[in-house]
C-alpha cells in the first residue's frame, strides 16, 4: 500500500513523522540546543486530531513554553497538603467526625481554586483578599483562614516542607457572631399548632439537649424506661441521660412508623433539612416577631430551663453536653430574667 503524503503543513520548529499505516503521519514540535558541547533535542508530539486549527494552538503552546508537556507540576502544593493531611491517622483518630466535615468545605475550595499551586505562591494580600471577599459570610471568611492556617501548621511542622512564616497568622477574623436566641414563652406556647415533625424536633431539643442535627435522627430504641442514650457534643461517645417524664409520655403517644422519631420510612429519618424548611414555613406564619429564633435556640432554652429549675452547671453538662463556657452564658440569662422579675415584684 502506497504511503500517502505528508502533510503539507509547514511551520520552523514542525516535523511530521510517519508512525504506520495506523497512525500515519503525525506531527511533533522539536527544538534542538548544545549543552556542553553535545547536541540535544526534545520532541513533542501534538495531537492534532487532523485539525488545523488545533495544530496552530498546540504548536504555539509549545513555542510559549506553555504546553503540557513543558509545563513543570509544582512541588508542595495546596493538593499534595490537603491529602496528607486527611491521610494522617494521628489526625483522623484525634479529631471528632463533626470537626473533620467543618473542614470539608473550606478545604474543596482550597482545591478547586489552588489545589495545584505552590503553598509558598500563597501571600497575606492574596488571603486578605479572600477573607473580605466572604465578608457577608463571616463564619464562612473565619473558617477558611483557620483551615489555610491549619493546613500551613500541618505542612510546615509535620511534613517539614520549606514554606517561610504562616501568612494567614495576625489577619484580624471577623469573630464570634451573635449567639442563638432561646425562644420566648410565647412562641413555645404556639408549638402545639405546629406541623407535627417540627413538633416532635422541638420536644426532642428541649427534653435532650441535643443538636437539632442529631436530635432529628434519634431511634425509639434510644429510649427505654427512665432514660435514654444521647451523643456527646462532639459525637465520640454515647451517654445515658435520664429522661425527663414529659418528654417519655410524649414520645409514648407518637404512631411507629419506623425505627425513627422522624421517620422518612421504616429505616430511615427524615433529614434536618426536610425538618427544617417545615419549621420555616411555620415561623414565618408567626410574623417578624419570630424572625430571629432558629431550631438552635431551643437547645440554648433547654439550659434556661434548666437553671431556673435549680440545677447547677455539671448538671446542665450531663444532660446537655454543651461547654462549660455556653452553660455560663446562658445560665447568665436565667439568672437575669429571675432578678429582674424578683426586683420589679418589689415595686408592685
Amino acid at each position: 500500500m502506497k504511503r500517502p503524503s505528508k502533510p503539507r503543513i509547514s511551520k520552523p520548529h514542525l516535523k511530521w513523522t510517519w508512525k504506520g499505516d495506523q497512525r500515519g503521519w503525525r506531527p511533533f514540535h522539536r527544538t534542538t540546543w548544545l549543552e556542553n558541547g553535545k547536541r540535544k533535542e526534545r520532541a513533542i508530539q501534538l495531537d492534532w486530531k487532523g485539525d488545523a486549527k488545533e495544530l496552530d494552538r498546540l504548536y504555539w503552546a509549545c513555542e510559549a513554553g506553555r504546553h503540557s508537556s513543558q509545563i513543570i507540576p509544582n512541588k508542595y502544593t495546596w493538593r499534595e497538603c490537603v491529602e496528607a493531611w486527611r491521610a494522617d491517622p494521628t489526625i483522623q483518630k484525634k479529631l471528632a467526625e463533626s470537626t473533620k466535615k467543618s473542614y470539608r468545605p473550606p478545604m474543596e475550595a482550597i482545591l478547586l481554586k489552588n489545589g495545584g499551586k505552590a503553598m509558598s505562591t500563597t501571600t497575606r494580600q492574596d488571603l486578605r483578599s479572600a477573607h473580605q471577599s466572604l465578608s457577608a459570610t463571616p463564619k464562612k471568611a473565619d473558617r477558611l483562614l483557620q483551615t489555610i492556617s491549619l493546613l500551613w501548621n500541618f505542612a510546615a511542622e509535620q511534613l517539614d516542607w520549606p514554606l517561610g512564616p504562616n501568612p494567614a497568622k495576625g489577619i484580624n477574623h471577623f469573630g464570634k457572631q451573635r449567639e442563638f436566641e432561646p425562644w420566648p414563652d410565647w412562641m413555645v406556647g404556639k408549638l402545639a399548632d405546629a406541623p407535627m415533625r417540627v413538633q416532635v424536633l422541638a420536644r426532642l431539643i428541649l427534653g435532650t439537649g441535643q443538636r437539632p442535627g442529631a436530635a432529628v435522627g434519634m431511634r425509639r430504641d434510644q429510649f427505654e424506661g427512665e432514660w435514654m442514650v444521647v451523643r456527646d457534643e462532639k459525637g465520640k461517645q454515647k451517654l445515658e441521660v435520664y429522661c425527663p417524664q414529659p418528654l417519655r409520655e410524649f414520645i409514648a403517644d407518637l404512631p411507629i412508623e419506623g425505627q425513627h422519631l422522624l421517620p422518612k420510612n421504616l429505616t430511615e429519618p427524615l433529614t434536618y433539612q426536610a425538618v427544617e424548611t417545615t419549621f420555616r414555613i411555620w415561623r414565618k406564619s408567626l410574623g417578624e416577631k419570630a424572625k430571629p429564633y432558629s431550631l438552635h435556640g431551643l437547645r440554648k432554652l433547654s439550659i434556661i430551663q434548666l437553671a431556673e429549675a435549680g440545677a447547677s452547671d455539671a448538671e446542665i453538662q450531663a444532660v446537655t453536653g454543651q461547654s462549660a463556657e455556653m452553660v455560663a452564658y446562658y445560665r447568665a440569662k436565667a439568672n437575669r430574667k429571675a432578678l429582674s422579675k424578683s426586683a420589679q415584684k418589689r415595686r408592685e
